[in-house]
């Protein structure tokens, strides 16, 4: 988080930045995702390409994937329409949702109807809560940024016409090297919609790599001394965290790695031209310390895979990775007046307990809710620089932000940790959100009690809160 900024100004651009203005009502629309318009020859062109869906979203519950091709909007032809006309056609004035026609890997015609999602312009997630107050718990909830150093080529040939896909003899030396990375490409193939076939495929896949020792490192001590501290942060998708890892950044001098690997796919023109390359993505690493080929491939063979069909940078890919776990109620907040209901989602678990629209919280559990969003951003800001100390300073990353002192807590310190987290002073009342953490709630019990004001009435209403975990990784 950049600790310049107030938590009602992230607030806010969160909110403007995740949907469309509806007219000149005071409500925002999103449909719940992300696309280009896309100048690739390979894949979309002139056309939209879903780059991003949101996790929980109408998309998402539509079936909307990354990679799909929007072709048309309510049967108006993408690549007619002018793009400054676009936002205006996905967020029509009138109607409800939105039905788009579209293609991938699967289908070369889909109608899917989703469904706009409209809130008011003043009123707050707690998913928009959950980011803005990620430092109660970056354990589950951060933005991390990181580059691999991939180089990818292309055809001009449309992916489009290339449905099924076979590899290439394996080595016999390396067998079992080269199955497991086969295995890794088939599950990323299978996932865009490519089918297998032995027989006849319109592609075949070819891996290529080695791994040695750099004949030209310089083994000084000082370089050497360096070369041994550098490590760098990636996403590993197996077990769904970042991951500390022996390589160099990309922009580091060769003469500093001692060992190089380098790990390639390539996939081969089958059914128009015999031994074109249609697409290369290839990986040249340059490493501290001695890693696997195989566990090598196991972490970034989805990573590569992310630029087919879709190709948006051909060197040194940049990766966001966004993980958030939080307690889900269902309330939205009004901005302008946090202790307040600006709206809440019919069957949520703080609808089902009884809270409702317009009701006034004055505590959740034992903080008060009468503070301002410039107080909370005060006291936030004064809870993190307090508690500095009972984080773990192993775990020291920087988030995609640019704070550079990220650090999970201090498992030996919970204690401590809750006891800041309760004190009043703190005002950290949106830490209800991550309740379920043992470092927010050592108790373990994750129920949250709402003291609420309806009319002239003030009652306690327990609420059990689901827990919602979304986990995106998106090409930058």
């Amino acid at each position: 988080m950049n600790m310049k900024r107030s938590i009602l100004y992230v607030l806010l651009q969160l909110m403007i930045f995740s949907g469309y203005m509806q007219g000149q009502n005071p409500t925002i629309c999103r449909l719940g995702f992300t696309y280009d318009v896309s100048k690739s020859p390979n894949w979309g062109n002139g056309k939209l390409v879903i780059t991003h869906v949101y996790p929980y979203s109408s998309a998402e519950q539509a079936g909307l994937n990354v990679n799909d091709i929007i072709e048309a909007i309510d049967g108006i032809p993408v690549d007619s329409i002018a793009v400054g006309d676009i936002l205006g056609l996905l967020n029509p004035a009138n109607k409800s949702d939105v039905q788009l026609t579209i293609n991938n890997l699967t289908d070369s015609t889909k109608l899917v109807n989703v469904k706009k999602d409209c809130k008011r312009i003043d009123a707050i997630t707690e998913d928009q809560l959950a980011t803005a107050f990620a430092m109660y718990s970056l354990e589950t909830t951060s933005e991390q940024l990181f580059v691999c150093p991939f180089t990818t080529t292309t055809d001009t040939m449309d992916y489009a016409l290339y449905k099924t896909y076979s590899f290439t003899p394996v080595d016999e030396n390396n067998r079992k090297l080269e199955e497991t990375i086969n295995t890794c490409i088939e599950k990323e193939f299978k996932a865009k919609g490519l089918t297998y076939d032995s027989i006849r495929p319109d592609m075949l896949v070819e891996t290529f790599y080695f791994y040695k020792k750099n004949p030209n490192f310089d083994v000084t001590k000082e370089n050497k001394a360096s070369a041994e501290r550098s490590y760098t942060y990636r996403y590993n998708f197996t077990s769904n965290r970042m991951e500390k890892f022996p390589f160099l950044s990309h922009a580091e001098a060769e003469t500093e790695a001692e060992y190089l690997l380098q790990l390639g796919v390539r996939l081969i023109d089958k059914r128009f031209k015999t031994r074109r390359v249609l697409w290369e993505c290839e990986s040249n690493e340059m490493m501290s310390a001695t890693f696997r080929l195989d566990a090598y491939a196991q972490v970034h063979i989805p990573l590569m895979c992310m630029q087919y069909p879709y190709v948006k940078y051909n060197r040194n890919v940049q990766f966001l990775v966004s993980r958030k776990t939080y307690n889900y109620t269902g309330i939205n907040y009004n901005i302008n007046r946090l202790e307040q209901i600006m709206d809440i989602t019919p069957n949520s678990p703080a609808h089902v307990a009884g809270l409702r629209m317009r009701d006034i919280i004055e505590k959740i559990d034992n903080q008060n809710m009468n503070h301002a969003a410039e107080e909370y951003t005060s006291a936030y800001k004064q809870f993190i620089m307090n508690t500095m100390s009972l984080r773990d300073p192993v775990t020291l990353f920087s988030d995609a932000n640019g704070f550079r002192y990220c650090m999970y807590w201090d498992k030996f310190k919970y204690t401590q940790i809750a006891e800041a987290i309760q004190n009043p002073k703190n005002m950290a009342v949106f830490s209800y959100l991550y309740k379920y953490a043992p470092s927010v709630n050592p108790t373990g019990v994750n129920t949250c009690t709402f003291r609420v004001k309806s009319g002239k009435e003030k009652i306690d209403i327990a609420v059990h809160p689901s827990i919602r975990k979304e986990t995106s990784v998106i090409i930058k």
